[in-house]
């Protein structure tokens, strides 16, 4: 069986699943697996950063938070990547927090045991710096998006956002949080997704969103979609 192909076949999160034998069987003593519950924080502003976390399944959202306490998401990390990447740019610390949005399951891995992977130039090299080149155009569209473009079709992109890095149509969800994601109140959220739901496009009810149509919804959806998914698929990491 090629060495890719066994990676595959272990691990679901893709930049884990795409190393070869000999990067995978370096890493696997040291990736630590452990369940992620809804909330739970992965960084912290301006905490340093001891571990990087490797997502299996759920999602992870990465916010600003003002001082009046309002936030709103800049990006988000699902089985396409991985929590932790500044230190690999030499630096200890993010002024954003990143914590679990949709629970699921992952690993975790000393900063320092990444690091020296990375630094052998393999292919996991090559795959952060292309998952880092993603992100950056991923915080810069969300920024266009959630100034340019209406609130129906920015719910439409993130539904579409965390689907591509789901298992399932089906996650929870509450209006509230969804808000705080979009940086919009709560009632506009709501109004949205009244909108998609009438339109046959999503199921929601008590705090769980079912996609019903996918092609609608990014039919629906801002050109923002599009463009942040062309680029992952172009750098071969979504």
């Amino acid at each position: 069986m090629p060495a890719a192909i066994e990676s595959r076949s272990k691990y679901k999160n893709r930049i884990l699943a795409s190393l070869q034998r000999a990067e995978i069987n370096r890493l696997a003593p040291h990736l630590l697996p452990l369940d992620l519950p809804s909330g739970k924080t992965l960084l912290d502003p301006g905490q340093e950063i001891t571990y990087a976390y490797f997502l299996e399944t759920g999602l992870a959202s990465v916010v600003v938070a003002m001082a009046n306490g309002n936030m709103v998401e800049t990006g988000i990390t699902g089985n396409d990547g991985f929590v932790g990447f500044s230190v690999l740019l030499g630096t200890k610390t993010m002024p954003t927090r990143t914590f679990m949005q949709i629970a699921g399951k992952g690993f975790k891995i000393k900063a320092q045991h990444l690091v020296d992977e990375f630094e052998r130039s393999g292919t996991l090299q090559k795959r952060i710096n292309r998952y880092f080149q993603a992100n950056l155009m991923l915080t810069g569209q969300t920024a266009a998006c959630n100034r340019l473009h209406d609130i129906a079709e920015r719910l439409a992109r993130w539904l579409l956002m965390c689907h591509d890095r789901m298992d399932s149509d089906t996650f929870s969800i509450t209006h509230e949080f969804l808000g705080h994601m979009l940086g919009t109140p709560r009632s506009t959220v709501t109004l949205a997704a009244g909108i998609l739901h009438k339109s046959g496009l999503i199921d929601y009810s008590r705090g769980r969103v079912t996609i019903r149509d996918r092609r609608g919804l990014e039919k629906a959806a801002c050109e923002c979609y599009q463009t942040i998914r062309k680029e992952f698929d172009r750098l071969g990491v979504s």
